[in-house]
């Protein structure tokens, strides 16, 4: 049962993780008459569905008791202040990120944005060092070293990008980058912090996520209210919104919880086999449905060295046992 478990959650992984970038691409390049959906909008419906979702699987922890979820409602986020708003600083970078990668897929192609994306795996590596004194392996240095110089070649510049950065008209490449970069130092400290929090608490996974979707429902609507306002006065709150928007909503907001149960399901190693394949699913698919994306040689070198480097960080070589004598 667990190893279905473990293929089912990492399936889900791929499908959501390959799904999103491609619809969320779709969505903001897509034109249509009228005016386009609001990404603001988009991360606080995500955050309230995230937690309906988690309120449901606790509900369902409480053996469908709505008493006994109540109670756990009511001993573990408000009776516990203090423990709750530790939650705040992620859930704020979250929204940042959340609200960056919209950004980052207006102005990057799927594939080149999959690839580059995986640098979180380098921030995160980073933050866990300062933050939580963990202690890299030889693998994991030489991973992180495969991992720059594979992103790297992702982004060199090539002619076949200039021409289709001419052709296209929907944003600067360089947006989208420092989109991605920004959205991947954010990733690294935030989720170290909140493997911290889960460390130092006995709270439940989902509880943890109600927190953070509460606190990132507030900033997302400061957010819009900022940044937005104007538009939403005027068109509304769900302006633009069609069947494709709400599911790039519904993809983004599963994204906390698959990955939630690929932790507690599976190991680095089917991780890293995941993510590869979401590489490569959105490479394929980039260049013949969007049709935005032209591979090139130097892509597919970086491409190559990105995927090794993220079987590599997750590789633990098992030390050889002592023979034992006759």
């Amino acid at each position: 049962m667990s190893a279905n478990l473990k293929y089912l959650s990492l399936g889900i992984l791929v499908f959501q993780t390959t799904s999103l970038v491609l619809t969320m691409r779709y969505s903001r390049t897509l034109k249509e008459e009228g005016p386009r959906y609001l990404s603001s909008t988009a991360v606080v419906v995500a955050e309230i569905l995230k937690i309906m979702a988690c309120i449901f699987l606790v509900y369902k922890d409480s053996k469908c008791s709505v008493r006994t979820l109540n109670r756990v409602l009511h001993d573990e986020i408000l009776n516990k202040p203090m423990e709750t708003l530790k939650l705040a600083i992620p859930s704020g970078i979250y929204t940042l990120q959340n609200n960056l990668l919209y950004v980052a897929l207006s102005n990057l192609d799927a594939a080149t944005y999959q690839v580059t994306y995986q640098l979180k795996i380098l921030t995160t590596a980073l933050f866990s060092v300062s933050m939580l004194g963990k202690r890299l392996g030889v693998y994991q240095w030489l991973s992180l070293i495969i991992l720059m110089a594979g992103v790297a070649f992702v982004q060199w510049p090539s002619d076949s990008q200039e021409l289709d950065s001419k052709e296209l008209s929907t944003g600067s490449q360089f947006v989208g980058l420092m989109a991605v970069l920004t959205a991947c130092f954010s990733s690294g400290f935030a989720g170290v912090y909140f493997e911290k929090i889960l460390k130092e608490t006995k709270q439940s996974v989902w509880i943890r996520n109600i927190q953070l979707g509460f606190f990132g429902s507030m900033f997302g609507l400061m957010g819009v209210y900022v940044y937005d306002g104007e538009l939403v006065s005027k068109n509304g709150f769900f302006q633009g919104y069609n069947q494709l928007t709400w599911i790039v909503v519904v993809l983004q907001a599963l994204g906390g919880l698959v990955i939630a149960a690929v932790i507690k399901y599976a190991d680095n190693i089917l991780k890293g086999f995941a993510t590869s394949l979401s590489i490569i699913l959105s490479t394929v698919i980039s260049y013949f449905w969007l049709q935005d994306f032209v591979p090139t040689s130097v892509f597919f070198l970086g491409a190559v060295l990105v995927i090794a480097a993220t079987f590599l960080y997750g590789y633990d070589p098992k030390p050889a046992g002592n023979p034992t004598k006759a």
